[in-house]
């Protein structure tokens, strides 16, 4: 029964998976066709911050709602609703924080005055998912997860609908209003998102006063499981909110032009990382099924079926990503021709698929290491992954090698980072 189960979420994450994959690959092709390879270079200028207060809003809150619903223990309505308001408080402190440190950001540290509109609608969307995410933790943790796909698969479908009627209007008025929507149109997908979630809820589902007033039992172990559990998740997104404003600072300190930082910047995390990227919609289907599985099979001390199932989910992840970067090593100006209508980044795209492959494992093993309150030791990998990365990107970049600097600390840093999780992994289980 066990059994069936976790394959059963696994396919129907993997099937859901692969169409919001697809749906966001159309959603891609919109932004690059629309907005172009300028365009797109501010919105990557932008988007790491932005996954840095995605990540500081959700305090990993979902992951903890997950784990605690799966040991069915909790009053899962009182947990929910416990966490809430907490999340909605936080977001409002960033929200003040973001206003404070758009525009010295755009211009000091970014070196790109554009990026500052876009900047600030980061928090107006962050309300709307966070509380979308603590919902899908929820049904995760109820091992439901039609809920989830179905979400997925109408808010990606809207937004592609938003962004393809929108970005012409606003392009009329500059690049960096065009970013702004496309950032500002997470709104509508993210409600689209809730209102689905909500319509999943149990027909004879009620609130009772009861439910409704938080409890500090709940919040305290939420806050158990989703502090270290979003460390490994915010240090990864700090890294990554450094890394366009170490490179700036050196690339144009050393003599690179602005339009080559924003132009290459593009086409490496607007076209390349999204191709290397694509798989991971089949290793995240895998790590989200196993994180109540996992979590369940070690708390029961079922060691030999969690290692079973660890097994299984790195094959299934190999089993995507070797096809994968086949494809991208024999192939890749087709594939970039045929998804964004451009060659550009087809030898940043050779050289990075290889290490993917390696990354592709990553995912399955932080997750176990999460669902078995491990969650510490998966941090501390991360953590010194990053310190790796950015130690070298800052010393590479200074070697007048473009984004190669860029490209080699991340590819260090994925082989350093999976390694650890894998050695903890064996070493938890017993494997």
């Amino acid at each position: 029964m066990k059994k069936s189960k976790f394959i059963r979420s696994t396919i129907i994450l993997m099937i859901g998976g692969a169409i919001t994959k697809i749906l966001g690959m159309l959603i891609k092709i919109v932004m690059t066709r629309r907005i172009g390879t300028e365009g797109i270079g501010i919105y990557m200028l932008i988007s790491p911050t932005f996954m840095l207060f995605i990540a500081l809003a959700q305090l990993g809150f979902p992951i903890a709602i997950s784990t605690l619903v799966a040991t069915e223990k909790k009053n899962n309505k009182n947990l929910v609703f416990s966490i809430i308001p907490i999340s909605l408080l936080l977001n409002s402190l960033i929200l003040g924080l973001i206003f404070l440190i758009s525009q010295p950001l755009a211009t000091t540290l970014l070196h790109e005055n554009r990026c500052y509109i876009g900047l600030l609608c980061i928090g107006f969307v962050l309300p709307f998912i966070s509380i979308s995410s603590i919902l899908r933790g929820y049904f995760f943790g109820k091992q439901k997860m039609i809920p989830h796909v179905v979400s997925n698969i109408t808010e990606d479908l809207v937004r592609l609908l938003v962004l393809a009627i929108g970005i012409p209007f606003f392009m009329q008025y500059g690049l960096e209003y065009a970013v702004a929507f496309i950032i500002l149109s997470n709104i509508v997908s993210e409600l689209t998102s809730i209102l689905i979630l909500f319509f999943f809820l149990p027909k004879n589902f009620h609130l009772s006063k009861k439910d409704l007033i938080p409890k500090k039992e709940n919040i305290k172990d939420v806050f158990s499981i989703s502090l270290p559990a979003t460390g490994s998740r915010l240090i990864g997104n700090i890294g990554a909110f450094f890394e366009p404003i170490i490179l700036s600072f050196i690339l144009l300190r050393i003599g690179y032009s602005n339009h080559f930082m924003v132009t290459e910047y593009g086409i490496l995390n607007g076209y390349v990382m999204p191709l290397l990227l694509m798989p991971s919609f089949f290793t995240l289907a895998i790590s989200q099924a196993l994180i109540p599985t996992i979590s369940k099979a070690y708390s029961h001390g079922h060691l030999v079926y969690a290692k079973t199932k660890v097994k299984q989910a790195i094959l299934f992840s190999l089993a995507i990503g070797i096809p994968m970067t086949i494809l991208f090593e024999l192939i890749p100006e087709f594939t970039l021709k045929f998804i964004y209508n451009t060659t550009e980044g087809v030898t940043y795209l050779r050289v990075l698929a290889p290490v993917f492959l390696i990354f592709y494992i990553q995912s399955p093993l932080t997750a176990t290491l999460q669902a078995m309150g491990k969650a510490k030791e998966a941090m501390n990998g991360t953590l010194q992954g990053m310190i790796l990365r950015t130690l070298l990107l800052a010393f590479l970049s200074t070697l007048n090698i473009g984004m190669y600097g860029l490209i080699i600390a991340s590819s260090v840093n994925i082989l350093y980072v999976t390694l650890h999780q894998y050695k903890y992994v064996k070493k938890f289980l017993k494997m």
